[in-house]
């Protein structure tokens, strides 16, 4: 059945997509799926496909002249079109495959509204680019920051770029770190969206230029839209200089991580 989005923003837009991708996440889960090598240990799964087909087909109804950025299809339509959808269907694939919820799907419009949706708890993180608010059981809330938790997320999957100037598990054992800090490693992006809405007090992860990729544009999105700290692990802007991320609740919080990431 072909669905019609003619009066939706791209917020709008942004979360009809997710939904459709976390429909077919949480319907396939559990169900022996066959692997489909990417390379370096990395993979996708029927699910990934499937639901990456199901977001297409909202953008493509909603924004049909609207070029897109698959995680597995690659590009649809030009590179440098000045409407880009970046989509990253299944965010948390080995967590999926192996039956752990911890998974986000991923939709985001480069320098426009983006929506991150949980299948599992059915919390939508969405923003139009100016606020960033929840959506849960029909309620929408404004999402809040704050470093009350002391929880931080640190993304251990290779590669480590930054080594040997910064690596992870050194900032794990940093005394400052346990001291303040208490660490957690997700696997998947959800947990950018959970600084944004104050689960996490913030998420650091090594890598280079992150503000154009699939996987963390919405939720970087969500974080500034939020009212977050945004910067590479040098504490520079994020872009194509940029050095990895690292996302706080609050300047106090940003801070300390910094002046123990060694960079």
């Amino acid at each position: 059945m072909t669905h019609s989005y003619p009066r939706l923003d791209d917020a709008g837009v942004a979360i009809a997509a997710v939904r459709a991708g976390a429909d077919v996440v949480r319907g396939m889960y559990g169900r022996p799926l066959t692997r489909i090598d990417k390379g370096a240990g990395d993979f996708a799964t029927a699910a990934n496909v499937a639901a990456e087909k199901a977001i297409l087909g909202v953008i493509r109804a909603a924004r049909p002249d609207d070029a897109v950025l698959c995680e597995e299809g690659g590009q649809r339509g030009a590179p440098d079109s000045a409407r880009q959808w970046l989509v990253d269907p299944l965010c948390g694939t080995l967590n999926y495959a192996v039956g752990n919820m911890l998974v986000a799907v991923n939709v985001a419009l480069r320098g426009g509204a983006a929506a991150v949706a949980d299948p599992f708890s059915g919390e939508v993180f969405f923003t139009d680019g100016e606020s960033a608010r929840v959506r849960h059981a029909g309620a929408d809330a404004l999402l809040a920051p704050t470093p009350a938790t002391r929880l931080v997320d640190v993304n251990l999957d290779p590669p480590f770029p930054g080594a040997p100037g910064f690596r992870a598990v050194d900032l794990l054992a940093h005394p400052g770190f346990v001291e303040r800090f208490r660490p957690r490693v997700v696997s998947t992006t959800l947990a950018l969206a959970w600084v944004a809405a104050g689960k996490r007090s913030a998420y650091v992860t090594d890598g280079g230029d992150l503000s154009g990729s699939v996987h963390f544009a919405a939720g970087i999105a969500l974080c500034r839209a939020a009212g977050c700290v945004v910067t590479g692990i040098d504490g520079a802007p994020i872009g194509q200089t940029g050095r990895g991320l690292v996302v706080a609740a609050d300047g106090e919080t940003h801070d300390l991580l910094m002046s123990m990431t060694g960079c």
